[in-house]
């Protein structure tokens, strides 16, 4: 199992994204969107950063 640094997730800009779009929905209490954020993080991090849950 191949795990990417903190340092690589930090600088890709779709992590970047995904956080800030989570973020965002906590701030407005939309825990439904920030759900699907962390879902996309994960499937993010599983096909381009070969990070397995």
């Amino acid at each position: 199992m191949t795990f990417s640094s903190d340092t690589e997730c930090r600088e890709c800009r779709a992590c970047q994204e995904l956080d800030l779009a989570e973020a965002v929905a906590r701030r407005e209490r939309d825990e439904s969107r920030a759900t699907d954020c962390r879902v996309l993080r994960k499937r993010h991090l599983a096909a381009e950063h070969g990070e397995r849950s």
